[in-house]
């Protein structure tokens, strides 16, 4: 690090890196204002470090400040915090502990986290008012997890000379949970207008996502939706089969996700061949031959299943980063830096995490919440030139399907006044942990689930891609293609084509593992009928879901409607429970409405 020349500087060097408009904009309402406390909410991979450094680069030229103190979620983001501060001439020290008191000399200032700042409060309150102080606190949200750490950030810095919040999604799945030196006002709360009004965050500046397309600083996001029937026995030992996208009710979809990830199914290997799929294309094809993917797991059990599985699928290792691993930093480092093509993590690059290559996202976790989407979407759309694409797959469940569709809506931290618990705000919890019954008692298991492709999802609409009016020649299948090339059914046209040599090849692939941990797709010579009634009934659902997308897209009716008008013509369970029988008829009953 370059840092040891410039430690006595006095003075830092603005950076030479042009500003972007919004920057530059934001920067012009701080100096108008010149406020003790300014808000700063703008879309992940927008540039707030940079606006942040170079604000801070100019209070310190004019002596408005002699200190900076920046404060963020984890310890890598304080190395990225620091390096980011030596390219513009500021020394700050990303390794000071609870454990030494004053700022070390020949510093201006020092990274910390919202974790040690809670540990020492009255410490980190002694450094931010030895001297005037700018506070940088990045991430900001984060002070609104639990009044420990909220009372915390209060009593450090109430009284520093200035206070810059930063953050991508001011918002919390806790309604009653206050940001500190966030500005709130009264506003009327979406709902029974009789229960009064809540209070609304209000930033100063405020850069979106729909803006940041705009200007081409983040890249546009595609959302590839699989859906698949899974099968489960619960703890009363019956057997349910749902379709992840016809599960109905709540308790029944989060029961068919909970399966879809489970390592030992087809789900997952089939989304890592799509997904290894896309970086290959983008690759060769695309303009990005350094392009990556990161695939999200909901524990480190499943994270390293699924290392296992991108080892079996696409022949290369994958990098596994652990949050308990000593070495995570220098793996994410390792990995934004090289070659290798998928990372595999639980939460340790869901936010602040800057992987610029990284343009796929596999969501293989059970988190759903407005917060951690964006944050994790937001590793995948940072831009580095206009062609760039992102793409996510992910289950095409209703939480995160809603979740994708309202990616450029715009919002705040909203604390609506108290009410009764609402049922449908449960969806914003993580899925329940996996369940722990007594000895002797049955346990729920996951027994199988495939995938197929759904849906794309781009700017809020589906494209099934099967209405079969999209033809694409090969010299110009730019899969999940650029925009202005491919358009978003010609997209969804390619991903349904591709799906079957998807599944040929996982099978085949899957076959040759010798450790018995995933299942071989092809039938056993000792299967027993069951079994195979099950294979034949799988491809019936699998054929009768097409059919009932192309009707839909005939007549321009949801598919739901389609589906409903289907069980009244061939009476018996939903799809993912009826017979093959049934599904045969139902077929039938489809191809006469085509």
């Amino acid at each position: 690090m370059a840092s040891a020349a410039r430690a006595g500087a006095v003075a830092p060097q603005t950076t030479s890196r042009p500003l972007r408009a919004w920057q530059q904009a934001a920067l012009e309402r701080y100096e108008d204002a010149s406020p003790k406390d300014f808000l700063v909410t703008a879309t992940p991979g927008a540039g707030k470090t940079t606006f942040a450094l170079t604000l801070a680069a100019r209070l310190l030229q004019r002596r408005e400040v002699a200190r900076v103190v920046v404060v963020c979620p984890t310890d890598h983001l304080r190395l990225q915090w620091a390096d980011a501060a030596d390219r513009v001439g500021i020394v700050l020290d990303p390794g000071l502990t609870n454990a030494v008191g004053p700022v070390r000399a020949g510093t201006q200032g020092y990274v910390t986290t919202y974790a040690q700042v809670a540990g020492k409060p009255m410490l980190h309150a002694a450094r931010a008012t030895a001297v005037k102080t700018l506070v940088i606190l990045d991430e900001v949200h984060h002070a609104g997890d639990g009044l420990s750490w909220g009372e915390a950030i209060e009593e450090a810095y109430g009284f520093a000379a200035r206070r810059l919040c930063l953050t991508g999604t001011p918002f919390r799945t806790k309604p009653d949970e206050r940001i500190p030196f966030v500005r709130y006002e009264e506003d009327g709360f979406e709902g029974d207008s009789s229960e009064g009004a809540g209070l609304v965050s209000r930033a100063d500046y405020t850069y979106g996502y729909k803006e940041a397309l705009a200007d081409s600083v983040v890249r546009p996001v595609v959302f590839a939706a699989y859906t698949g029937t899974a099968r489960w026995r619960n703890s009363a030992g019956e057997v349910v089969a749902a379709s992840l996208s016809e599960a109905g009710t709540r308790s029944v979809e989060m029961a068919a996700w909970r399966t879809a990830l489970d390592p030992k199914g087809q789900w997952v290997p089939h989304v890592v061949a799509a997904m290894d799929d896309r970086i290959t294309h983008l690759r060769e094809h695309g303009g990005m031959p350094d392009a990556a993917g990161l695939i999200l797991a909901s524990d480190q059990d499943d994270a390293r299943a699924y290392a296992k599985i991108v080892r079996r699928v696409t022949g290369k290792a994958p990098e596994l980063i652990l949050s308990d691993d000593p070495k995570a930093s220098k793996k994410i480092e390792r990995f934004a830096t090289g070659s290798a093509r998928i990372a595999v993590c639980v939460r340790m690059i869901s936010e602040g995490v800057d992987v610029p290559r990284a343009a796929v996202l596999a969501w293989m976790t059970s988190y759903r919440t407005p917060l951690f989407f964006a944050q994790a979407v937001g590793r995948v759309v940072r831009s580095r030139a206009s062609h760039e694409t992102a793409t996510v797959f992910l289950p095409a469940v209703r939480p995160l399907l809603g979740l994708a569709a309202s990616m450029e809506k715009e919002r705040n931290h909203v604390m609506p006044p108290p009410k009764a618990a609402d049922p449908e705000a449960l969806d914003l919890d993580p899925l329940p942990p996996k369940e722990r019954e007594p000895v002797g008692l049955k346990q729920w298991e996951a027994l199988e689930a495939d995938a197929r492709f759904a849906h794309v999802l781009h700017g809020g609409t589906a494209h099934t891609g099967s209405d079969g009016g999209v033809a694409v020649a090969p010299e110009d299948e730019d899969f999940l293609g650029i925009p202005g090339l491919l358009t978003a059914e010609q997209t969804a046209s390619l991903l349904a084509r591709r799906d079957d040599e998807l599944r040929l090849r996982i099978a085949q692939r899957v076959h040759d593992d010798d450790t018995g941990e995933l299942p071989v797709v092809e039938d056993h010579p000792d299967e027993d009928d069951a079994g195979r009634s099950w294979r034949d009934a799988a491809e019936l659902r699998r054929e009768v879901n097409r059919l009932v997308a192309r009707v839909a897209a005939k007549t321009s009716r949801p598919h739901g409607v389609v589906h409903t008008e289907l069980r009244k013509s061939v009476p018996g369970p939903p799809s993912a429970s009826a017979s093959v029988e049934v599904l045969r008829a139902r077929r039938e009953r489809l191809r006469t409405m085509l």
